[in-house]
């Protein structure tokens, strides 16, 4: 059979009561009424089995158990105190821990380089651990601490995270500067007629430009997919392939880009947190910091 699981505040009324050796005066340090702390001291009484506190001349005088328990109790309390103190009093300038957040591939080439730039300068003792993480682990990840932060699109669905929208980001078509079309406004009938290349970290299914072309009637050929961006460049400079990415990785490319010859929402990126750790100073930092380094013109409070 399981032992009752103890309401912690009920430590904090027993070491008044130790104290003070009063109920009266106990429940004045405490700022509540004497029934309460009473009440406090039966519930208690009844989980350990022991009075705690009998009555005598000089007031409540602890039982052997209670003489035992209150080392061990008030160290605790200290304990969870300067842990408590500790998260109000958050330095990023003499804090030494790591951080570990998930984010996509985009994430990682849009926002790392300016972030690492402003830990070394404003937080040298903060590391970074950055992971990519399935979707559907996500929320389990934040839950158990594994995770401090998630950078992704919005399609994490869960009532234990808290989010904030990052950034939009507008796809364009890259290709080869000397590629057949660099040198005219994108149609639609060429985006079609040469094949593409398709980053995904998935193995399979359609993208965002797919679904925006299947909007309107059209599809586009695959003729490559790539789990990651570190080889598209390599790969358009040497064919006469297409792809669609975000501007913002577009723009650090030795590569012609064009606009989409037709509508196609936004890429989003949105910051994760888990409820719990809405008020956590180190997180709440991370997610200022992270807001900082936008432009006014991305970054959407």
């Amino acid at each position: 059979m399981k032992s009752p699981r103890i309401d912690l505040n009920l430590f904090v009324v027993f070491d008044a009561i130790y104290s003070q050796q009063s109920l009266t005066r106990a429940a004045g340090v405490l700022h509540v009424s004497q029934p309460a702390v009473s009440n406090a001291l039966a519930r208690l009484r009844q989980a350990l089995d022991d009075p705690l506190f009998v009555r005598s001349n000089t007031g409540m005088s602890p039982t052997p158990l209670a003489r035992q328990l209150i080392v061990p109790i008030r160290e605790s309390l200290k304990n969870l105190e300067s842990c408590v103190q500790l998260r109000r009093s958050f330095d990023p300038a003499s804090a030494r821990q790591t951080i570990r957040l998930h984010a996509t591939e985009h994430a990682e080439m849009h926002l790392l380089p300016q972030l690492l730039n402003l830990l070394e300068k404003t937080a040298p003792g903060i590391d970074l651990e950055v992971v990519f993480t399935r979707r559907r682990d996500i929320p389990v990840e934040l839950a158990g601490g594994n995770l401090q932060l998630a950078i992704d699109a919005p399609l994490i669905n869960s009532g234990d995270l808290l989010t904030r929208l990052l950034s939009k980001d507008h796809y364009v078509c890259v290709m080869r500067p000397d590629h057949p079309l660099a040198g005219s406004d994108l149609q639609l009938e060429d985006f079609l007629a040469y094949r593409h290349v398709h980053i995904s970290s998935r193995s399979r299914g359609s993208g965002h430009v797919d679904l925006a072309l299947r909007a309107v009637g059209e599809q586009r050929r695959i003729g490559l997919r790539l789990q990651h961006y570190a080889g598209l460049q390599a790969v358009l400079h040497q064919s006469d392939y297409l792809a669609a990415v975000p501007a913002s990785l577009a723009q650090q490319w030795t590569l012609s880009q064009k606009p989409l010859p037709f509508e196609a929402s936004p890429l989003e990126l949105h910051m994760f947190w888990h409820k719990g750790a809405d008020h956590d100073p180190t997180i709440m930092w991370l997610r200022d910091t992270i807001m900082g380094i936008l432009p006014p013109s991305q970054s959407t409070h």
